[in-house]
């Protein structure tokens, strides 16, 4: 069992007007690929070494999604993605942190993406630390433009699964839709792995900039219960089976409880 503690009441940083609280793992000794594997399938997520999940007293917005990479088949807008992308080059490498071409593109995301916010005034030791964990086994996915270093996509890995964690690219190519196009990548390099699942993290409908992860079909998602030991991954095979998942879960009104733990 990992012990947990919830977080104070704080600004939701998805959805305006909202207040947000977080379980997080107290037990970051115990944390490694194969304990982090379990925590995603419970719905957590990390943030450098920080393995949390969402858990709001009034709100259930956050769902934790994944696909199951070999039934995923690219559908028509997916496909133009992979057509506008064909000439960029794909390479992996393992990291602990980011070299200094990669941090000046990171930095160059952050200021014209979230010029305002926290994230663009984090130097490079904060940025390596929210990017990167010790307990954790961390690749990243190099796209090159004729040699040029257009995006990265930061990616866990575990025995079975793969977690994206973190997409940037340089701000001039976002007509190439390269978020997308490196969740494509992440599922195909799973898949020629024998992994099962690619993690996306949360999917929240009424913030359009985490709402795109429901376009990747079939997803599995995890429904939202009063204790997370009664959640069951749920697979969304289609458009009409989101929709009426997104329906389920706007019509009912229970608040979380907080009684909370995780077995292992």
């Amino acid at each position: 069992m990992f012990r947990l503690g919830l977080t104070p009441p704080h600004p939701c940083d998805y959805l305006p007007g909202e207040l947000s609280r977080s379980l997080v793992v107290i037990d970051e000794e115990a944390l490694d690929p194969h304990a982090y594997e379990f925590l995603l399938a419970q719905g957590f997520r990390r943030s450098g070494t920080h393995a949390y999940r969402p858990w709001c007293d009034r709100c259930r917005q956050c769902i934790p999604a994944r696909i199951p990479v070999a039934a995923f088949r690219p559908n028509r807008s997916q496909r133009r993605i992979l057509g506008k992308n064909r000439d960029l080059s794909a390479e992996w490498h393992s990291a602990t942190e980011l070299s200094d071409e990669q941090w000046q593109l990171y930095h160059r995301y952050l200021q014209a993406r979230h010029g305002e916010g926290d994230m663009a005034r984090a130097g490079r030791a904060a940025s390596n630390d929210f990017l990167f964990s010790h307990w954790a086994e961390t690749e990243l996915l190099e796209l090159r433009l004729e040699g040029e270093l257009v995006a990265v996509a930061v990616t866990d890995v575990q025995p079975r699964s793969l977690s994206a964690l973190y997409t940037f690219f340089a701000p001039e190519q976002a007509g190439r839709s390269l978020g997308s196009f490196a969740i494509i990548e992440q599922v195909e390099a799973a898949r020629a792995a024998g992994r099962s699942w690619l993690y996306l993290g949360y999917w929240i409908a009424p913030c359009r900039k985490m709402s795109y992860k429901a376009n990747f079909l079939p997803l599995e998602v995890r429904r939202p219960e009063r204790e997370i030991r009664a959640e069951q991954w749920q697979r969304l095979a289609d458009r009409q089976a989101r929709e009426a998942f997104l329906a389920e879960l706007e019509s009912d009104s229970f608040h979380w409880s907080r009684e909370y733990s995780v077995q292992k």
